[in-house]
């Protein structure tokens, strides 16, 4: 559907559009590399935990699951226990497309793929709002971000928003910015559903992204003809349809198809500013918002192109260049609105690069493709060349190309091997960390509960991932909480042998708990 709605019948790809997919599988290659040498197809963060819990739950037929007796004990990050039911805080979107992979056997490769349908959406947007040339470059840079590698690489929800994001964008460009539409219907509900599953993954981010097709939609409203209010009324009501998905999810793990299930794990986890948001006392304000925008800003101008902390340089001559073309504001609009949007959330995020913004990153990779079009004199529409083929004009060209090809090879010889190694074994944990479970002799000794002796949460939950959310699996991991605690715990799964373990002892199995050093 895609390929005929926007890329034209498979038989009929232009060389272009050929080397757009061979970006995209490029892309895959790229992104699953990072998946099994960097992160090792492991989580490493909460949010990561909380979505693959999800993801077996949905799998194994659920959607939550009872809550296990001394909850405390077997604690998954940013999984709640509500009302005697267990379940993860976020919305289902995502940890629905990774229950799919799951049941598939490919968990470690969900992300990696839509990392290719990424670069090529990023390739699609950036020829129909300029040219198949800045497609290309901004298929190329996006796929030589760090940026985009990391998190492409890991269990996290971005890649998704991506893709989405950037289908909603083409649909909505189809249908309302095209003078003859070939499929506009095909487009609008393509639209629509990308948007409405986009709430029901990241639903501020959603909203965000929204925000200026908005204002659109409404001056459509306004002034277009009886068709077009049809089809806006038409995307509108589809949009909502999806959209309840998440009101719904609600209700059935709560009882409250209203109620935020952020706030059962933090109770200031809220939007907005004031006291009561935020972890701090005082609350969230305007001027923690600034910093940490600027923070996470900073962190972008290295992590999202690789270039000496320059990779926002190209993006403001792009805007420029197209000033006058409705489809590059709107194009370029997202990561804007995600930088304004997310000042009103206590919490940054940078440890992946300004993650937060992720989506954002087509706007990015399309308008600093036209701005090196335009700084270089290289056409920004399928049109000949505005400096023709002089002297001077050859020169600025082979100039222009020269410095963003420096740039672009520094990032890659140099500055993402270097900041994809900052993630190889985040926080001390890998896949190595599991293996002693995976031996002939780890797996005579089940089914056990292994007692896991850690001061830190990420030294204990990293074993939760060999097993089953309904604890039936033949090893479960509990987070030793001393000998009381410990005990409760035991006392409930009478059946299976007990041990502990610590892992600064890899392999080696205590029947009692070891002496304090």
């Amino acid at each position: 559907m895609l390929w005929a709605s926007w890329g034209g019948d498979l038989p009929r790809l232009s060389r272009s559009d050929w080397l757009g997919v061979l970006l995209s599988l490029l892309g895959v290659a790229a992104a699953a590399w990072v998946t099994f040498h960097i992160f090792e197809a492991v989580p490493h963060i909460e949010d990561e935990y909380a979505y693959t819990w999800q993801a077996a739950t949905i799998a194994s037929g659920h959607l939550t699951l009872p809550s296990p007796p001394a909850s405390k004990s077997f604690l998954i990050p940013f999984v709640v226990d509500y009302h005697g039911l267990r379940f993860g805080k976020y919305p289902i979107g995502w940890p629905t497309l990774l229950a799919v992979g799951i049941w598939l056997g490919l968990r470690s490769w969900v992300n990696p793929l839509l990392a290719g349908l990424g670069v090529w959406f990023t390739y699609r947007l950036g020829k129909r709002v300029f040219n198949a040339s800045i497609g290309l470059l901004a298929a190329l840079l996006t796929l030589t971000s760090p940026f985009f590698l990391m998190n492409s690489g890991s269990l996290l929800s971005h890649p998704l928003g991506l893709v989405l994001s950037a289908v909603f964008v083409l649909g909505w460009l189809e249908t309302f910015t095209a003078p003859q539409a070939r499929r506009p219907g095909l487009a609008l509900t393509a639209a629509a559903l990308a948007l409405g599953l986009l709430a029901v993954t990241r639903p501020f981010t959603a909203l965000a992204v929204a925000l200026p097709f908005s204002l659109h939609g409404l001056h459509l409203l306004r002034r277009g003809d009886r068709t077009v209010r049809l089809q806006l009324l038409a995307f509108g009501f589809l949009t909502l349809a999806v959209t309840l998905l998440y009101p719904l999810w609600q209700y059935v793990a709560t009882g409250d198809p209203w109620m935020n299930t952020y706030l059962l794990w933090w109770p200031y986890d809220k939007l907005g500013f004031g006291p009561g948001i935020g972890a701090s006392e005082s609350g969230h304000t305007l001027q923690k918002a600034f910093f940490s925008a600027r923070r996470d800003l900073f962190v972008g101008g290295f992590d999202i192109f690789g270039w000496f902390g320059l990779s926002y340089c190209l993006a403001p001559l792009g805007l420029w260049a197209g000033r006058r073309n409705l489809q590059t504001w709107l194009t370029g609009s997202l990561f804007g609105m995600l930088v304004l949007a997310y000042l009103a959330y206590w919490v940054g995020g940078f440890l992946f690069g300004p993650r937060y913004y992720y989506e954002g990153l087509l706007s990015l990779s399309i308008l600093s493709a036209a701005g090196f079009a335009w700084l270089g004199g290289f056409p920004l529409k399928p049109t000949p060349s505005p400096l023709g083929e002089g002297k001077k004009a050859k020169i600025r060209r082979l100039g222009i190309t020269a410095l963003l090809a420096a740039l672009v090879g520094f990032n890659v010889l140099y500055y993402a091997p270097f900041r994809l190694g900052l993630m190889y074994r985040l926080f001390d944990i890998g896949a190595q960390e599991l293996a002693p479970f995976r031996t002939t002799e780890a797996q005579a000794l089940s089914p056990a509960l292994v007692f896991v002796d850690s001061e830190r949460w990420m030294h204990y939950a990293i074993y939760t991932d060999l097993e089953s959310p309904d604890l039936s699996s033949a090893f479960i991991f509990a987070w030793s909480y001393g000998p009381n605690g410990d005990a409760f715990a035991a006392a409930a799964f009478p059946q299976r042998k007990v041990f502990y373990y610590y892992p600064d002892e890899p392999g080696r199995f205590y029947t009692a708990p070891r002496p304090a050093k």
